[in-house]
């Protein structure tokens, strides 16, 4: 039962391994045009600093009520020292080492007066190009000795560098020591084979396969053969509101409908909630149908929230006594 699920999430060691990027908002509200430009000229208001991409996974973990460490790189600037005082504010044990620069998304959103502030502009900085060898390996024995306590690994890949060769050779290891592995990967996701779980979305899986997705019939066909080419146990294709379909080795294909009826406010950082649920059943010793269950109800509650956000274990219980 997922009720019973949800109970032993406390006792749950998770390793989260993958890019922790900086989501950097700063809001404002629009006065005029510009003489100097045909653009809006912003009075800053307030900004805030949340954690994003495979931290904001790690917070997720952590709010469902996970132990949870997370192995990855922030930089040496006044940013990455905020970062490391919020995974220390959320209970998070970090295990990071240090490049120039913290990867950091900083959008603008503004309005008028009395209005809500919607996104105008996005900043990405950061370090650009592969990350230096002394890093990757650093990386990969951060990696194994973490691995070490970890009921199950969480791999939240956003293309920032910290998945490379040494890490993921790292990580295969770890998955034939018997320690479950779950990937999200937005852009690289055929480099990771020999895993225990990939979890596409319907873009991401065409992009591997080359296949069309948009039948369930070319869906099915395309998940299967994804499944073949990655030597993965189970592979989770979301389908926003479409649901889900879970492939299970050896099973037949099931499809998990969406949960509830609200439209979405913001699918934000949505995938890293799903990723942390389903990691954490599967850690907890949930199967693979009922992990995909519980991550399933905890996307429909974290894109009625705005901007990067978490579901905790409280808001899932009581969703499912509903």
């Amino acid at each position: 039962m997922p009720s019973a699920l949800l109970k032993q999430f406390p006792s749950v060691r998770v390793l989260l391994v993958g890019d922790l990027l900086a989501d950097h908002y700063l809001y404002g509200q629009t006065e005029r045009v510009s003489r100097e430009a045909p653009v809006l000229i912003v009075r800053h208001e307030r900004e805030e600093l949340k954690l994003g991409g495979g931290a904001n996974a790690a917070a997720n973990a952590r709010a469902l009520g996970a132990k949870v460490t997370a192995v990855g790189v922030l930089g040496r600037d006044d940013i990455g020292r905020q970062m490391s005082a919020l995974f220390k504010k959320q209970g998070i044990t970090l295990k990071s080492v240090t490049s120039p620069v913290t990867e950091t998304r900083t959008r603008v959103l503004a309005g008028g007066l009395s209005t809500s502030r919607q996104q105008m502009l996005r900043i990405d900085r950061g370090v650009t190009g592969p990350l230096a060898p002394k890093l990757r390996a650093s990386l990969a024995v951060q990696i194994l000795e973490a691995g070490k306590a970890a009921d199950v690994v969480m791999v939240s890949d956003y293309g920032a560098g910290v998945l490379c060769e040494e890490t993921r050779a790292a990580l295969r290891t770890l998955a034939r020591r018997g320690v479950p592995v779950c990937v999200d990967s937005r852009f690289s996701l055929a480099d990771f084979t020999g895993l225990t779980v990939c979890k596409p979305n319907e873009p991401e899986l065409s992009a591997l396969t080359g296949m069309p997705v948009k039948t369930d019939a070319e869906l099915l066909a395309a998940g299967k053969v994804a499944q073949k080419r990655l030597q993965c146990a189970v592979l989770l294709v979301t389908r926003g509101r479409h649901g889900m379909v879970l492939f299970e080795k050896g099973q037949k294909p099931l499809h998990v409908p969406v949960h509830g009826s609200a439209e979405a406010v913001d699918v934000t950082g949505a995938g890293d909630t799903v990723s942390a649920t389903f990691a954490l059943s599967l850690g907890a010793g949930g199967t693979p149908f009922e992990a995909a269950r519980l991550a399933n109800i905890a996307g429909s509650l974290v894109v009625q929230k705005q901007g990067t956000a978490t579901v905790s274990r409280p808001e899932l219980e009581r969703e499912l006594t509903r």
